[in-house]
């Protein structure tokens, strides 16, 4: 029977399987550096799973590298450009959503109520079906305004999205994007100063449309211009004055806007009369005459509502001012304010009252007459005058 080893005896023998093992590890990381290394010549520094698994299989750089070029890449590029797609028509329903429920909203309690209160009129059936039929055409005016946005807004998110496709698919097939994205940024930067303006006018276009501010054929007030616009781009708003003076204003440039046309709008009319006059018969006065023109519905003066007078509103130098407040359609005001007053100067010569008016009486001293006496801080003299204002 074997006596056990020594331990003098055991320890080279360890000695020699460690250095062996060693060896073979060696030989094992050489050898996967190697492969590693014909791979990346193969299939470049990231080997996709296709040239990887050809190289594997045939050992050939050639072959590996045919399959990436006629298999991966172009099956990474599909996808990439299906993915795109898929994003196109997710944003353009997201858009088409967005779109339908701001026209929804545009739909607001003060024009249902406006539709609802003429439907149920049994009074003056022409005016009503008038009032609706604009009612219906600025709806559809606004509709189509939505429209137009819509499609605008999926022409960007279809650009962007395809944009950014293909600067992946140029990426897969080699092509260095870094001086593309470079030279795009510093471009950006320089168009971003240089149009500033341009870009601001864009986006006030944006949301001029998207809030229906106001739309062709609406008298309004931007501040430099007031009258009617005659077109709305996405840059600038064309408005023509009184004057026949056509306005192109930026839509940067515009800080507020009124709009005169609206829904309705409403004449407001101070009308003067001298303080001896019977203040009660002056204003049954103008509400007869508001109410006859009321009634007589003119097609180029139409009052919605039943006129009101609000009462006394100053109390001036010469006249007291009572003022009268009629409904109208909308950009009907100016025209049915003028109507009115004709037919309240009318009315008032017929029972007599009186449109007063700043007057001047002046008092001359003669020579052969005593003057007035004079105050002793005004002083005196002989052909001195004064005057007196009622």
């Amino acid at each position: 029977m074997d006596s056990p080893r020594s331990e003098s005896q055991l320890w080279p023998t360890i000695t020699t399987e460690a250095a062996s093992v060693r060896d073979h590890q060696s030989m094992a990381t050489l050898l996967g550096a190697e492969l590693l290394a014909d791979l990346q010549t193969a299939c470049g520094r990231e080997p996709g799973t296709v040239c990887e698994l050809v190289h594997d299989w045939t050992d050939s750089d050639l072959a590996a590298k045919a399959s990436e070029w006629a298999v991966e890449k172009p099956i990474t590029i599909l996808v990439i450009l299906a993915v795109a797609w898929v994003l196109t028509r997710l944003a353009k329903r997201f858009i088409d959503g967005a779109i339908a429920e701001l026209i929804a909203r545009r739909e607001t309690a003060t024009t249902q109520n406006e539709r609802d209160r003429l439907e149920k009129a049994d009074f003056l059936p022409h005016r009503a079906a008038k009032r609706l039929e604009q009612l219906t055409q600025s709806s559809e005016r606004s509709r189509q305004r939505a429209v137009t946005l819509n499609a605008v807004l999926k022409s960007l998110a279809a650009g962007t999205i395809w944009t950014l496709a293909l600067l992946i698919a140029l990426g897969e097939v080699g092509i260095n994007l870094g001086p593309l994205i470079a030279g795009a940024g510093i471009a950006g930067v320089a168009i971003g100063f240089g149009a500033q303006s341009l870009v601001r006018d864009f986006l006030a276009g944006i949301f001029i449309i998207i809030e229906d501010q106001y739309g062709v054929g609406d008298v309004v007030d931007v501040g430099d211009a007031i009258g009617t616009v005659e077109a709305v781009s996405m840059r600038t708003t064309r408005v023509r004055d009184v004057h026949g003076v056509l306005w192109v204003v930026p839509n940067g440039e515009i800080r507020r806007v009124g709009n005169m046309s609206q829904l309705w709008a409403r004449s407001v009319l101070d009308i003067g009369v001298a303080y001896d006059t019977d203040l009660d018969l002056a204003m049954e006065t103008l509400k007869e005459v508001a109410d006859v023109l009321w009634r007589e519905n003119l097609e180029e003066a139409t009052i919605l509502e039943e006129p009101e007078v609000w009462g006394v509103q100053e109390l001036g130098d010469s006249a007291i001012s009572i003022r009268l407040a009629v409904k109208t359609d909308p950009a009907e005001q100016w025209a049915t304010g003028r109507l009115l007053r004709k037919m309240i100067k009318d009315r008032f010569d017929e029972v007599g009252i009186e449109i007063p008016f700043p007057q001047t009486t002046v008092h001359l001293a003669h020579l052969d007459s005593p003057a007035p006496p004079a105050r002793q801080d005004a002083g005196s003299g002989r052909g001195a005058t004064s005057t007196e204002t009622t």
